[in-house]
């Protein structure tokens, strides 16, 4: 573990006192809740009196927990409501599940010099960081606990980014059920994917959850992805962790994005020993589960589920003790400079700031705001910043202080933040470009995901073999030779680095042997070496729409490497031979070599399959190399067709899952910019392949597991989070739909029955898969020794089998080099022992042909497990592995936790450039009206789903100017009218209405708009085809979408029109905004 403070070393800090003993815990405990009650219940008589005595004992306790912090540190808990029923939930739990005792921190140093503390502010913020021994010493006796930093980016307050109070954070802890709330100054300078240790705070300072909780927040990119929204949901009362008491059904619950969420090894493992599943629920471990044997953190984390059992409407809440790991996000930050006239926050806040500040920072003050600049990253995970102006160019200050409205989108790092400083210091690396411009943001979506597009060193490409290259003859003679054998590639028609081919003959009792053939990227690829360590950092390649960056030189890809049509390629094949009823017979793994005859696409094939053969038009552009004729390639094709219909036939027979959701393709002109957007839909070409490689990556992940089983690189998918999946079950059965979450293979039957009673209601259907999708976590790449005493966690929920890995693709992701490498290995090691063998039976006079001699003992359909632990295939394997060298399970490890990074950051990158398409293709067309689906009402927002685009987004409308809102919480009915007088403003709180243009855009009904028939024919004589194109013209839409009118009642799940627009992009993020579509004559 490396503790990261990096302000602990320029203060020492005293190691912390020893914990108490164990039998003096629960004593403790009951002395510092009771106290913490007694003052509770003193602190309103006080306040009568006056509030300094509160303040001044308030600050002097919290400053005995953990490190301890200067006398004007806020104090944690002011306002912080606590009721009666939350005392005695804490009083009830205490002697079976006693609370945990705030751990006790070091003492805090006089200051230091040069550390910009000067006389006159003498204020600390934030508590120290704690030191890596007091850290570790805390997780091991449960009074800590390790978790990643996720700060939620739907909070409500966007106007207040900068402000500490309104960025939420949580941390997900093995273990425990749902996720820790960190709020306010108890984040303690975590960033967005730090590894923090936390300390969970007393039960009676637990934020309570109203409401439903139901999640339904379906957003754009894959369906594994859950993001999540805001707990407070706007709460501007002060009150801290507390949530919309009103909101229903719709995007109030809360946590980390599942996608994110990380396997971290040799940690809090061991710890959902304390959580079981008993018919579907979740229960907590009796105590006698807990007892000898178990350490001291495993009985504290069952003390905790017990409290949150025990309290099921409330969510926990913590504080950040020391940041373990700096997430790599802290240097890749995207931004705007300004002024600090553009902070939100109060006059002295900012004189305040800028002042301590500018002190720490010891740079020479300036005429514009005392020498610093406000960075606002366009992330809204991220706090606002401050820059020295002495570090940038003098054209971008004078920029500036002109106020020039073309800002500069600067990237930059994190550079310190120590606990004077209420937000982070950050350097400006370099200049993107003027914002609003799609390049320029797209550089910005690379460089905020540590995406590099930059050319591949010439080390790496040293590393490849000169143009003139060719197989070599030995390594033609070491392969199987498939050259005669029919194969050709299917893949996108664009695709120019071709990875896999499919093979297929025609045996004697209706046997048919299926290859699947995958580019030998591991022949050129060699470990340590240049180009290796370049693919590992890329890891994987980035498709962004309009531009590709691949993890290998294209040189490679594209050429040596690529199963190009008409060329001998080197090739990693997987061969079965399978029967009428779809059963595998016998199987064969290997290094081969083969001749694709030609290069399909998706579309060609469906077809192919579904036409005439070669009486379709698509056959005359297809260009068949060898000896094989057009007609041999489109029986195989039909052949193959079948099969796989088969082969899927079994697997979700088997009980695996698919979640089919709606995606978008955006259309681009000549000239490269977004022109249209269209629905996109699978064809059964694309089954085809996928079954074929599915059924290669799981053979590939069997042999593997089997012979190397503590260093195996594998996926697993693990099962829904529990909570999500009851409420997917308590949101079906509210709206009439029968579902059956109990495994994968049942809810995968429960769909098609949905879909035919929702026949008449697509999008509500769409609208369902988005929420099945949304209780899926993602898959994570692991090694095998990481979990090798929890081999049930080594399953793929969604395939609904127990072992799983990537081999198909090791031009464009580096695991399936790694597995490659692996299978080579156990290729070896089977070849040496199977030699060694035929040798003893040489010696002995013996001719036996057993099954691991013809079948192979390692790579067969059975493998021999008495062959791998006997002493000469231990050897042998063991020999393989440093041959190939297979990573060790500790280097694995790491390997998979990077690639399981690289892989999120990939999809981040995806899903930011289809969404910065989608918003310049919204911008040319100024705005979009289109009908909505209505996910979740609540006084202050909702939020719509758009079918057009399969994007969710919301609708504020609180603190509107002639808007006046009812919000019907026993039926869930929201009225929108308008008001003629304006709303009284409360004492103390001036707010600041927003324009009603902002939340609706407003026509008369007077104003003409073309008819249905006119647009289509408009559209017809221009070429434009309506049945395909999702967005068409303003005059077509409108003509089809009714506006609203007031007043507007709305209900969970009405369809209400409204317009899209383009947001941002010129001085903050690009961003889809939505208003109402109404229809006044008071326009």
């Amino acid at each position: 573990m490396r503790a990261t403070g990096e302000h602990t070393a320029a203060i020492p800090i005293p190691a912390p006192p020893p914990p108490p003993p164990p039998q003096a815990v629960v004593g403790a405990v009951m002395d510092d809740a009771e106290k913490e009650r007694r003052r509770r219940r003193r602190a309103p008589r006080r306040t009568k009196q006056g509030a300094g005595p509160v303040v001044a004992q308030q600050e002097g306790e919290s400053a005995g927990a953990g490190p301890r912090s200067c006398r004007s540190m806020p104090p944690m808990h002011v306002g912080a409501p606590v009721d009666g029923e939350a005392e005695e939930a804490a009083a009830g739990t205490s002697r079976s599940c006693p609370l945990l005792p705030t751990p006790r921190g070091p003492v805090e140093a006089p200051p230091v010099a040069g550390m910009g503390r000067g006389a006159a502010s003498g204020r600390r913020f934030f508590q120290s960081h704690w030191p890596e021994q007091a850290v570790e010493g805390a997780i091991k006796g449960g009074n800590a606990f390790m978790g990643k930093f996720r700060v939620n980016a739907h909070n409500r307050n966007e106007a207040s980014i900068a402000s500490l109070d309104s960025l939420l954070a949580y941390c997900t802890i093995e273990g425990i059920p749902v996720d820790v709330l960190i709020t306010g100054v108890a984040q303690n300078r975590a960033i967005e994917g730090d590894l923090v240790a936390i300390a969970i705070e007393p039960v009676v300072y637990w934020t309570r959850m109203k409401g439903p909780n139901i999640t339904c927040n379906p957003a754009i990119g894959e369906g594994s992805a859950v993001r999540e929204v805001s707990e407070t949901n706007g709460n501007r009362d002060g009150k801290k962790g507390q949530t919309d008491a009103s909101c229903r059904f719709g995007n109030c619950s809360n946590g980390q994005p599942v996608s994110d969420r990380m396997h971290y090894r040799h940690k809090n493992s061991g710890f959902s020993q304390a959580v079981k599943c008993e018919n579907g629920h979740a229960t907590v471990s009796d105590s006698e589960d807990l007892g000898e044997g178990k350490t001291v953190a495993s009985r504290a984390l069952h003390r905790i589920c017990s409290m949150v059992y025990s309290n099921p409407s409330r969510r926990p809440t913590g504080k950040v003790l020391s940041i373990i790991k700096n997430s790599p996000r802290r240097d890749t930050v995207v931004g705007f400079l300004g002024p600090f006239s553009e902070l939100p926050d109060s006059e002295q806040q900012k004189n305040q700031m800028s002042m301590q500040v500018s002190k720490r920072m010891n740079h020479r003050a300036s005429s514009y705001s005392s020498g610093l600049i406000l960075l606002m990253p366009t992330d809204p995970k991220f706090p606002c910043m401050v820059v020295s102006a002495s570090t940038l160019p003098d054209s971008v200050r004078k920029q500036l202080e002109e106020g020039d409205t073309a800002k500069e989108l600067v990237a930059a790092r994190i550079s310190e933040w120590n606990e004077e400083s209420l937000y982070p210091c950050a350097h400006v690396i370099k200049f993107l470009g003027k914002g609003g411009q799609v390049k320029t943001h797209m550089d910005a979506i690379l460089f905020e995901n540590a995406i590099s597009d930059a050319e591949f060193s010439p080390k790496s490409m040293a590393c490849l073999p000169d143009i003139s290259w060719k197989i070599p003859q030995e390594e033609l003679e070491g392969r199987k030779d498939l050259r005669n054998v029919l194969a050709f590639t299917i893949d996108p028609p664009t695709a120019s680095d071709l990875d896999d081919a499919i093979s297929i003959e025609m045996l004697s009792g209706g046997i048919v042997r299926i290859g699947v053939h995958i580019a030998d990227v591991s022949y050129f690829v060699h470990p340590e070496t240049a180009l290796d360590a370049e693919a590992q950092i890329r890891s994987t390649s980035v498709y962004t729409l309009r531009h590709k960056i691949s993890m290998l030189p294209s040189r490679l890809s594209e050429d040596l490497v690529s199963l190009n049509p008409g060329a001998d390629r080197l090739t990693f094949s997987i061969i079965w031979d399978i029967d009428p009823h779809g059963n595998i017979v016998n199987r064969w793994i290997g290094r081969s070599v083969i001749f694709s005859c030609c290069k399909l696409s998706y579309d060609l094939v469906h077809d192919l399959v579904c036409s005439d053969g070669t009486k379709s038009r698509s056959a005359s552009s297809i260009q068949v190399h060898g000896k094989f004729e057009l007609e041999d390639v489109i029986k195989s094709l039909r052949c193959l067709y079948e099969i796989s219909k088969n082969l899927k036939e079994i697997r979700f027979k088997g009980g695996a899952l698919s979640l089919e959701t709606a995606k978008l393709m955006i259309l681009f002109d000549e000239g490269g910019a977004p022109c249209d957007s269209c629905r996109y839909e699978r064809n059964d070409a694309c089954f085809i392949v996928e079954e074929l490689m599915l059924l290669a990556n799981m053979s590939a992940a069997e042999v593997i597991s089997n012979a190397f089983p503590s260093c195996a690189l594998l996926r697993r998918h693990p099962e829904p989070n529990l909570r999500k999946s009851k409420e997917f079950e308590a949101f079906c059965a509210r709206n009439g739909f029968e579902l059956d979450g109990s495994s994968s293979g049942q809810l995968h039957l429960s769909l098609p029955r949905m879909k035919d009673k929702l026949k008449d209601d697509p999008v509500l259907f769409d609208i369902l898969m988005f929420y099945a999708s949304k209780q899926m976590q993602s898959a994570e790449y692991f090694c095998t020794g990481d979990l090798i005493s929890r081999r049930d966690d080594w399953a793929h929920y969604a395939l609904s089998i127990p072992l799983y890995t990537h081999f198909t693709s090791p031009l464009r992701r580096y695991p399936d080099i790694i597995v490659h490498r692996t299978l080579n290995a156990v290729i070896e090691a089977e070849m040496m022992y199977l030699k060694h063998k035929r040798s003893l039976f040489g010696q002995n006079g013996f001719n036996i042909a057993s099954s691991e001699m013809i079948h192979g003992c390692f790579t067969g359909l059975q493998f021999s497990k008495d062959a791998a632990e006997s002493k000469e295939g231990i050897e042998a394997l063991s020999a393989a592995a440093k041959k190939f060298k297979v990573p060790s399970s500790d280097n694995l490890g790491e390997v998979a936790e990077h690639c399981n990074e690289r892989k999120w950051a990939s999809r981040r990158a995806k899903e930011a450039g289809q969404k910065l398409y989608m918003w310049a293709l919204i911008k040319r067309k100024e705005v979009l009206v289109t009908n909505a689906r209505v996910l979740g009402l609540g006084p202050k927002f909702m939020s719509v789903y758009v079918p057009k685009l399969a994007m969710e987004r919301r609708i504020h409308y609180d603190e509107v100017e002639g808007l006046s809102i009812e919000w019907l919480e026993a039926t869930g009915t929201l009225v929108l009218d308008a008001c003629r007088n304006r709303p009284p403003q409360r004492r103390g709180n001036q707010v600041k209405y927003r324009a009603f243009e902002e939340v609706a855009m407003i026509i008369n009904p007077s104003e003409s708009f073309l008819s249905e028939e006119d647009e289509e024919s408009r559209a017809a004589e221009a070429g434009w085809d309506t049945a395909k194109s999702v967005l068409m013209s303003d005059e077509a839409v409108k003509a089809q979408v009714a506006p609203a009118v007031l007043p507007l009642v709305i209900q969970y799940l009405s369809e209400i029109p409204v317009v899209l627009h383009a947001v941002g992009g010129e001085d903050s993020a690009v961003d889809i905004g939505v208003r109402l579509y109404m229809s006044s004559y008071f326009k």
